[in-house]
């Protein structure tokens, strides 16, 4: 079977759910559009929001230390600026981040449902033109390989939602872990190539369901004990940009 990009996501807030494309356009050195625009800042954070840089995730609400964002799904309209977050499948804030009373009602019901996060509150919904909020300062897009998820699932004896490891395109129709021979090398998905660089660490976030919100599957220990590492899925840059689609081919250059 050929390989084919099986599917896109985004995650236009940090720690908070995917949205899932038909189609994206990538643009040479760029992430994907809107993909961590926005992050929660905690009070304890060094990031000043008069001069956004680069600055690692112990600095906002994160999924690896607060596993309640799980339970939010969040929907981002970039036309309009609306961010639109849901519980339980109901609207539980809305607001134009656009526009000082917009942020605040977000702010606002963060504030209150995040309350006895180990990270002091209040919180504040921020952003930057000028990076991404992703755990790497490097600007880049996150491949995770199907294949290797459901190997991961010989180890677990339980499903194993892709959706854990947060990764923008899901790559189908690959050998097991054949991403891990990557690093260095191009890859063209339809008409683009991008370019590998680093495989993904994981952290404890990844076991954290992202459909309840609660900490149930020990993959660290799983990825450690069943294949002596705590890698799954790698980075890649933007080199030839483009619109891909799913089910586009994927094929490895050189």
């Amino acid at each position: 079977m050929s390989a084919t990009l099986h599917a896109i996501h985004y995650y236009p807030v940090k720690s908070l759910s995917a949205q899932r494309l038909d189609s994206v356009c990538l643009v040479p050195g760029e992430c994907l559009p809107q993909d961590r625009r926005f992050a929660i800042l905690h009070r304890a954070s060094n990031f000043d929001p008069m001069a956004p840089a680069w600055k690692p995730k112990t600095n906002f609400l994160a999924l690896v230390r607060d596993e309640r964002l799980a339970t939010l799904v969040a929907t981002y309209d970039p036309a309009i600026c609306q961010l639109v977050l849901n519980r339980a499948g109901k609207p539980v804030a809305r607001g134009r981040i656009d526009t000082p009373t917009g942020r605040m009602l977000i702010d606002q019901f963060l504030s209150a449902y995040m309350d006895g996060s180990a990270a002091p509150g209040p919180y504040k919904l921020v952003e930057s033109a000028a990076h991404n909020f992703t755990d790497i300062p490097e600007k880049a897009v996150s491949l995770i390989n199907l294949a290797s998820v459901k190997d991961i699932e010989r180890v677990t004896q339980a499903p194993v939602d892709p959706l854990r490891f947060r990764g923008n395109l899901h790559l189908a129709g690959l050998p097991a872990w054949a991403e891990m021979q990557w690093v260095g090398k191009r890859i063209a998905i339809g008409g683009t190539v991008l370019e590998v660089f680093k495989t993904i660490t994981r952290c404890a976030a990844v076991e954290v369901n992202p459909d309840t919100g609660e900490r149930d599957m020990p993959l660290i220990k799983a990825l450690k004990t069943g294949f002596n590492h705590v890698v799954c899925g790698v980075y890649a840059m933007v080199v030839e940009g483009g619109t891909v689609t799913a089910g586009a081919p994927v094929r490895v250059l050189d």
